[in-house]
């Protein structure tokens, strides 16, 4: 029996919008070219038939270092129309990181575009593997129709990578079934006909289809920049009429700690995802006081569960620190040591679901660690309450140890971030795994004013008990966050904070 071709993730995604709506606008580049779905969708089957042409076939691996923004969404869904398994690389890792991930990844082609050419100059003579180099600009065919479907249900799509922070990225193995499952997150969130999504450059990798993909599968118009920073985000969601946005809090905390905001037009906005990273009150009350039309979600998942959870949490439906609860089709559970289920209770999360990937891509017994029956445990700690609230706390390095008191760093930075004149705070327990530690906490002045160490020092005394307490503050410039090339801030790196400043946090003699 023939499988149906929309278990095909490009055809699912794409395919079928086209179908449904041929006229309706489907993507606009850099405010520049705008395309139907039947338009889109003729450059994506042109593309599909130039990969087959060039000898690209079903089940191959290729390797695609993409960093434009249009050619990631027509390449990455080609290649998943002609079942092609997609090594989604990372613009932005060093060399030495790029070149050994792409040498364990078991592609033979390569897919590049202009902005990475120089960088797959240098990869190149070192990668005999690939036999196929392919500059996505010479991507063309006469043949707009349809391709024959190469792949999928539970055939791999891709390979996408941790982020690498405590050795090389690990590749994730994700099937058509399962980024289809994610592609639904925007299904469980208020939209309409007009409803606009506008994302920065971080769509390759996971971003596809954890960003990209969704706003495509729910008929939305798909606004993709390069640069999705304060400053240029302040000039697309008014051109664009954006209304669907999903970021981390830290890039609210940039977008409003200066007064570039307040002439600019941003009441489009209608939903403003969050995860990644904790969201405190203070942060939550300058959103709806800057944005009182847009409604405020958090969501959790990690790259190899993405968007599990969500939650609405300006309007009391989910308390401000959740996560929310499992999306449609989705499960989560709190469990102990032994695997007993916790209600109430610190434990690890597990995570369930048709988006759940597949596993570790060559790494048997790192996947059997994760994958746990039909739950993947990555690590997180949280409680669940009885009526399926998740409350993530963070990952357990995270957390500061000080009399024999645990304390997630958000409880830190929540307080800090309530004071009068505090755009951004970053807490960290020194020194890192020690059995008793001491809390180091970096403050970032809003734009135009001072801080001073010791009121911050005794204002805290006041809110916060003595073993959450900072032994020690600084006021910085600003504060390390990685690059994802969405032009604003990443997530917060706690670890270069602790390396930068943790000797002031020492006992002083």
């Amino acid at each position: 029996m023939a499988r149906s071709p929309y278990g095909n993730y490009g055809h699912a995604i794409l395919t079928a919008g086209a179908l449904r709506h041929p006229g309706r606008v489907a993507l606009t580049y850099c405010g520049e070219q705008s395309f139907t779905y039947d338009q889109l969708n003729r450059n994506v089957n042109r593309r599909a038939h130039a990969l087959l042409a060039a000898g690209i076939a079903p089940g191959q691996r290729v390797a695609a270092l993409l960093n434009e923004t249009l050619q990631v969404a027509e390449v990455y869904l080609a290649q998943a129309k002609i079942g092609a398994i997609t090594a989604a690389l990372n613009p932005y890792w060093p060399i030495e990181t790029l070149q050994a991930v792409v040498a364990r990844s078991g592609c033979t082609a390569f897919v590049y575009d202009a902005t990475v050419a120089e960088t797959v100059e240098r990869i190149r003579p070192d990668l005999p593997a690939i036999t196929t180099w392919i500059d996505a600009a010479g991507l063309e065919h006469d043949d707009d129709g349809e391709p024959p479907l190469g792949g999928g249900h539970d055939d791999p799509l891709a390979l996408y990578y941790t982020s690498g922070t405590t050795g090389l990225p690990k590749a994730i193995v994700h099937t058509h079934a399962s980024s289809l499952a994610t592609a639904q997150i925007w299904l469980d969130v208020p939209r309409s006909d007009d409803s606009v999504f506008g994302t920065g450059a971080i769509i390759w990798g996971i971003g596809f289809p954890a960003i990209a993909g969704p706003a495509l599968y729910a008929g939305m118009r798909l606004v993709l920049e390069q640069d999705w920073g304060p400053a240029n985000f302040l000039k697309v969601v008014p051109r664009e009429k954006v209304t669907h946005v999903s970021q981390i809090p830290s890039f609210y905390a940039a977008l409003l700690g200066g007064d570039d905001h307040a002439d600019a037009d941003l009441s489009s906005l209608r939903v403003i995802m969050l995860g990644g990273e904790p969201l405190t009150a203070p942060m939550l009350a300058k959103i709806k006081d800057r944005l009182p039309r847009a409604g405020v979600y958090s969501y959790y998942g990690q790259t190899e569960a993405p968007y599990t959870c969500m939650g609405r949490v300006d309007d009391a439906s989910t308390p401000l620190g959740a996560s929310g609860r499992a999306r449609t089709g989705n499960a989560v559970r709190i469990t102990g040591p032994s695997g007993e289920r916790l209600v109430d209770r610190i434990g690890e999360i597990n995570l369930a679901g048709p988006h759940r990937m597949a596993g570790y891509d060559g790494e048997p017994d790192k996947t059997a660690e994760a994958l746990r029956g039909e739950w993947y445990v990555g690590g997180d700690l949280g409680t669940l309450s009885a009526d399926g609230i998740l409350r993530v706390l963070g990952r357990r390095e995270d957390a500061i140890l000080k009399g024999g008191q645990w304390t997630q760093p958000a409880t830190v930075e929540e307080a800090a971030a309530a004071l009068d004149g505090v755009a951004e705070a970053g807490a960290v327990g020194v020194p890192e795994g020690a059995a008793d530690q001491r809390v180091l906490l970096a403050l970032v002045p809003r734009a135009g004013q001072s801080l001073d160490a010791a009121k911050i020092e005794l204002a805290l005394a006041d809110t916060l008990p003595a073993h959450q307490r900072p032994d020690a503050i600084v006021i910085a410039d600003a504060l390390p966050h990685a690059q994802d090339a969405s032009g604003g801030p990443g997530k917060l790196l706690r670890r270069e904070i602790r390396d930068a400043y943790g000797h002031l946090a020492e006992p002083r003699d």
